[in-house]
């Protein structure tokens, strides 16, 4: 649980950055949570960043992103960024039992992805997998079990159900299903540095995969995520 001080701080900085402003300054921050000095804002912000909800973006100004959001949070529908999408997409579903259609959508389970090392990838396409139709939307999707721990600060586990809408491109910042060497499938988040792409992990422990263009195909971007608590 985050201190009060630390979520009013964490949701500050993420709503000011969600409308498409830049970070608060650390003055501004000071008089928003009434505080007497900025040395306070800065024991609180290294409490964010170890905890995961913080990142700091090295040489820029007021380098700060949002990595994920505190538990209840609702985001208004206006919010796009990374780590609103992500609440939205690992809130219980009993939560929107009102809203849910009495139908269900089913997509194929190819199988297992790897969220560490990458791992082939189990495609039968016997098995299948009924989800409620608001975790989807439009589009084409398909359903891959998590093996490791590499994506752990973007909230995805060993063993959890990502669903995956198929495309082939992507942006930068995207968690995708990335296809190398033609062999091994992988969940990563996708980001282009010059002629070269990177497949970045979400844990420290593990070293980002930095690729030729042509070893790497985009088969979808991560659009929800079921997990079995029992």
């Amino acid at each position: 649980m985050l201190t009060r001080k630390q979520r009013d701080l964490l949701l500050l900085i993420h709503e000011r950055m969600a409308s498409g402003e830049v970070a608060p300054s650390f003055e501004e921050m000071k008089e928003a949570l009434g505080l007497r000095s900025k040395s306070g804002i800065h024991r609180l912000i290294s409490a964010l960043v170890e905890r995961g909800y913080l990142e700091r973006l090295p040489h820029r100004a007021r380098a700060l992103q949002v990595k994920r959001l505190p538990e209840g949070y609702q985001p208004s529908e206006k919010d796009q960024t990374q780590a609103a999408a992500l609440i939205r997409n690992t809130q219980p579903l009993q939560n929107d039992t009102a809203e849910q259609p009495s139908s269900s959508v089913s997509v194929p389970l190819y199988g297992k992805i790897a969220a560490g090392s990458p791992i082939e990838a189990l495609r039968d396409e016997g098995q299948t997998i009924d989800i409620p139709p608001f975790l989807i939307g439009n589009g084409d999707h398909y359903a891959l079990r998590v093996e490791g721990d590499s994506m752990i600060k973007a909230g995805i586990n060993d063993k959890d159900i990502v669903l995956v809408k198929r495309a082939e491109t992507a942006n930068n910042g995207v968690i995708v299903v990335a296809l190398v060497d033609d062999t091994d499938v992988t969940l990563k988040r996708f980001r282009k540095a010059g002629n070269k792409i990177i497949l970045e992990p979400e844990n420290d422990d593990y070293e980002p995969w930095v690729l030729e263009p042509a070893r790497v195909k985009i088969q979808g971007h991560l659009v929800s995520l079921m997990r079995n608590y029992h």
